[in-house]
């Protein structure tokens, strides 16, 4: 089974179309979880109404993506994960053809779906890194005229729509609840590829996907907390030899930034993100040790060249 689990914060204008196109699925076999992060638009309600038969978990604050997601884990029954946004919508045979990829390839960890814009054009085909410590969505922007149309094994499935396996994601400790929003993906992706669990990319599983639907598209919450986090991953996940080689990299770039942003009116926004960037990597150092207990072999060739692939 598949427990579908949505992160939902004042959504409301979302949730129809996303859950009617789940609910035509060929492919049945799921439950559906939904964790409302303190809404006030009525989600709550609406859902207690119109969906009584799915999991509505309460939270009285907003955890943010990543507290909410790991709360649809902590209470999911499937044996897979599937992390889906409020402002997607599934093909009807999305599920079936994720569910016939794991069947082929039953050995991964993870598996991402390819993701449209509504104009179908490709918002996400995976997760890249660079040496900067910049992460982003491969292929983001292109016209889809089928360059990602073959399976290949890839870093990280993008959190919007993500499959996982559940008991590899509780392995992995699910999603750090310090990023609060943006680049949890990235540090889960990283942490279950320590642990010797591969990432298969399904170019037949569609996902249509609005992008920043209810965070906003540039928004300040968007580009705090973008910015912010792009500096925790790294000092985090990366082994140290490849951190301290990468560091002039990555000044660079935090510096480069703060002008970019400063000259769209985002100037204060993202010199505070820095500043508490900065202030939390201590803390990120520490969790270092969290990383270093791995049940297989990390193959850190395999991976470095998985990093080198996705600049190019």
């Amino acid at each position: 089974m598949i427990s579908i689990v949505i992160v939902n914060y004042n959504g409301l204008h979302l949730l129809k179309p996303c859950l009617e196109s789940i609910y035509n699925q060929t492919c049945n076999d799921f439950e559906v979880i939904i964790v409302d992060n303190a809404s006030t638009d009525g989600s709550t309600c609406y859902l207690e109404v119109w969906y009584p038969d799915i999991l509505v978990i309460k939270n009285r604050m907003n955890r943010g993506f990543a507290g909410g997601a790991n709360d649809g884990i902590h209470v999911s029954r499937g044996e897979f994960v599937f992390m889906l946004n409020t402002d997607t919508i599934l093909p009807p045979a999305t599920l079936e053809r994720l569910m016939n990829a794991v069947f082929i390839n039953s050995s991964y960890g993870m598996y991402g779906t390819k993701m449209l814009y509504p104009d179908g054009r490709i918002n996400s085909t995976g997760i890249c890194v660079s040496l900067s410590g910049a992460a982003w969505d491969r292929g983001m922007g292109e016209q889809d005229v089928g360059q990602y149309d073959q399976s290949d094994e890839i870093l990280g499935p993008c959190g919007g729509a993500a499959l996982y396996r559940r008991d590899v994601l509780i392995q992995a400790g699910g999603f750090d609840e310090d990023f609060f929003l943006y680049m949890e993906d990235v540090d889960l992706a990283i942490r279950i590829q320590q642990r010797g669990y591969r990432c298969l990319y399904v170019p037949d599983a569609v996902v249509y996907h609005h992008h920043g639907g209810t965070a906003g598209v540039g928004s300040d919450i968007a580009v705090y907390y973008g910015n912010r986090n792009i500096l925790w991953y790294p000092v985090k996940d990366f082994p140290w030899w490849l951190l301290i080689l990468v560091l002039p990299w990555i000044l660079g770039r935090t510096i480069g930034v703060i002008g970019y942003y400063a000259l769209k009116g985002k100037g204060r926004v993202v010199l505070r993100a820095k500043w508490d960037g900065i202030k939390g990597i201590p803390g990120f150092i520490r969790k270092r040790q969290d990383t270093s207990c791995v049940n297989k072999p990390y193959e850190w060739k395999r991976f470095i060249s998985l990093f080198a692939q996705i600049q190019e």
